[in-house]
């Protein structure tokens, strides 16, 4: 289920060592919340205290957060820059160390040091004011997405890493009780198109390392290197099923360029350099549209994604032709 952007009035900010938790972070683990991701924002400042004091790091800027985490800019004994990114251990973030330590910086910021049990990373510090979204040339966008793609996806998962073959038969296993949910006749069509496709895959469902997430939202400017990714949401799998966001960033840009030119475009260009069967990518960039789907209909939505409903559809004409 995606994470709820419902505000919690209820859960407010937690000041303690210096810092407030951000109301944005409170809200996405607040609503409908649990037990335990209340607990966890109450104890963050605390948590976060602990472990600036165990791994001897300063301080080093304004709290700063996405979605999913707190992340401290900090500074190491030795004066090296870095960030302490904190978020609940969960089924979600489960094998972002093993997977963060197979990759080893390449192509991805570099772990530091990690505590997986308190879901507490220190990481390398990039550039967060210069994200790849920021660059305004679209194919240099994507180009850079599908470097890193390649990179990422040629290591072969850690043992123990959440398989894509799981993921994609309980999406197959869900499909029929989601589709009435759905109010168009033609989107339930569509769902159903998408989850024969995965089933047709789920017996090869591949072995590589997957980022799961990789946009030019989640690719941060770097010393080290120009862009590195950032929050990965390791999954051991086809290659197949990393292109759909990439292929859904600037969305008002591809309905200006046209949206089967500008969906083909960018397809053939990640497939390539990943070095994809098309027919497979096609394959499992449906499997992700049924993911968001399912996922949408489990937050209580009756319709699909415009965007998403495009990019299958280009792929299926394609596909058909």
């Amino acid at each position: 289920m995606s994470p709820s952007t419902s505000p919690v009035p209820s859960v407010p900010s937690v000041p303690s060592g210096g810092f407030d938790v951000p109301g944005a972070l409170v809200a996405s683990y607040g609503a409908p919340g649990t037990a335990r991701s209340r607990a966890w924002l109450a104890a963050l400042p605390r948590l976060a205290g602990d472990f600036l004091d165990r791994w001897s790091l300063r301080r080093d800027g304004p709290v700063a957060h996405g979605m999913a985490a707190l992340v401290l800019p900090v500074v190491r004994a030795d004066g090296t820059p870095a960030v302490l990114r904190l978020q609940p251990p969960g089924e979600e973030n489960s094998g972002v160390v093993d997977g963060l330590r197979v990759w080893d910086g390449n192509g991805v910021v570099r772990l530091l040091a990690a505590d997986p049990v308190g879901g507490v990373q220190l990481l390398e510090r990039l550039e967060a004011d210069r994200p790849l979204s920021s660059v305004a040339d679209d194919a240099a966008v994507t180009e850079v997405l599908a470097g890193l793609m390649a990179r990422l996806s040629a290591v072969p998962a850690p043992p123990g890493m959440r398989r894509l073959a799981d993921v994609a038969a309980a999406m197959v296993g869900q499909t029929p009780g989601a589709l009435p949910l759905l109010r168009d006749p033609a989107e339930q069509a569509l769902v159903r198109t998408c989850a024969s496709a995965v089933a047709e895959l789920a017996g090869e469902a591949g072995d590589r390392l997957l980022h799961w997430d990789l946009h030019d939202g989640n690719v941060l400017a770097g010393e080290r290197e120009p862009w590195l990714a950032i929050d990965p949401e390791p999954l051991a799998g086809d290659p197949g099923f990393e292109l759909l966001p990439a292929l859904d960033i600037r969305w008002e840009r591809v309905v200006a360029g046209g949206v089967d030119r500008t969906v083909l475009y960018r397809f053939d260009l990640l497939t390539e350099a990943l070095g994809l069967d098309r027919r497979r990518a096609t394959g499992w960039t449906l499997g992700r549209v049924l993911q968001n789907a399912l996922w949408d209909i489990e937050d209580g939505r009756t319709a699909l994604e415009p965007s998403q409903v495009a990019i299958a559809t280009t792929l299926l004409r394609r596909r058909h032709s």
